[in-house]
Parts: C-alpha cells; sequence; structure tokens
C-alpha cells in the first residue's frame, strides 16, 4: 500500500503546510524504512515472489509493524520533528507515522502483532483487504485522489502571480508519482 500512505501524507500536506512534503513521505513509510535493516538481518522477513502480484507478499514484521513498535517509532519521529519544525509538526509527523500501521492493518492478512517480536504469542492482527484486489486498488485510489486533491487546493490557494505555473507543476508530478507507485503496488514491480 505504497500510494495510500503516500496519498495520505499528500492530504496532510494540505493541512500542515509547515511541514515539508518531504517529511511526510518519509514519515508515512517509516515503519518501512525501519524495516529495511531488519529484512536484511533476517530479524524480519518476506515470503514471495520477486515480481508477483499486489499483495501477495507475506510480511513477518514482528518488530517494526508491531502495534508497540509502530507507537514507539511514530513517538520518536514525532519527538524529532518538534525539535525541527515546532510542536504542531511533530504532532503531524508522529500521527502521519503511525497512520502507517492502520493502514496496514487494513489491508494485511493477519500477520501484525501487538508486542514487538510477538511476546505472549498474542492474536495477530490484520484484516486482509489484499486478498480482494480490487477492494485494495480501490481503498489506494480513494487515498491518492483525495490526498492530490487537497494537495493540489492548498498549493493552488497559496500560490499567487507567477507561481501559479510551479503549482501546476508541482500537482502534475505528484499526481504522475503518486500513479506510478500505484502501478508498482499491483504488478510488484520494484
Amino acid at each position: 500500500m505504497f500510494a495510500g500512505h503516500f496519498g495520505l501524507a499528500a492530504g496532510i500536506r494540505a493541512k500542515a503546510p509547515e511541514v515539508p512534503l518531504w517529511a511526510l513521505m518519509l514519515a508515512t513509510q517509516l515503519l518501512d524504512v525501519a524495516f529495511v535493516p531488519l529484512l536484511l538481518t533476517g530479524a524480519e522477513t518476506l515470503e514471495g515472489e520477486p515480481g508477483s502480484g499486489y499483495g501477495d507478499w507475506i510480511i513477518h514484521a514482528d518488530y517494526t509493524h508491531s502495534l508497540l513498535g509502530a507507537l514507539m517509532i511514530a513517538g520518536l519521529a514525532g519527538m524529532l520533528a518538534i525539535r525541527w519544525w515546532g510542536v504542531r509538526a511533530g504532532r503531524m509527523i508522529g500521527a502521519v507515522t503511525f497512520s502507517h500501521w492502520l493502514l496496514d492493518l487494513i489491508v494485511h492478512r493477519a500477520d501484525m502483532p501487538l508486542l514487538p517480536g510477538n511476546i505472549g504469542d498474542l492474536p495477530l492482527l490484520g484484516l486482509g483487504a489484499w486478498k480482494i484486489e480490487g477492494l485494495s486498488v480501490a481503498l489506494e485510489l480513494i487515498l491518492i485522489a483525495v490526498g492530490l486533491t487537497l494537495y493540489t487546493r492548498s498549493v493552488m490557494k497559496s500560490s499567487g502571480g507567477g507561481r501559479k505555473k510551479a503549482s501546476y507543476v508541482s500537482s502534475a508530478v505528484l499526481g504522475t508519482l503518486l500513479v506510478l507507485s500505484l502501478i508498482t503496488d499491483v504488478t510488484g514491480i520494484f
């Protein structure tokens, strides 16, 4: 659901113009960014075939995608953002970081633990929308469309004079990148 996460970040940018778009985009993917080194060390794993379709991968992200792990990563991201951009921005970055877990809860199979390392062998969470490809794609398209619309309205409203053209270009580039992200999600192309 990379595209959906990015779409949400674009929409949030419209409501928090003091936070750089790059920071929101990074925040919305921060759980996956933290996942990479753990994947490389074998602490977290993926099962699937390269190039396989949408949601075909089984993800074992027992630390980064646990509820407590996601809250800890979001809290850390929020605290760092407070130092750079202020309290409101820190709250936004923390919330956007945690939104990754909430969106993943909707699409993941039951593979998301409550506690890091699945301590206590508690039930795994996930509503499994990835099992229904059309539903998953529709959810991402909604997030992209709403996020891009909010972003475009915001940049158009804040632009003045000769900056209108830059606003159109900015929105077009972002829209293109969001659509390309969705295509890579659906096709499994990385």
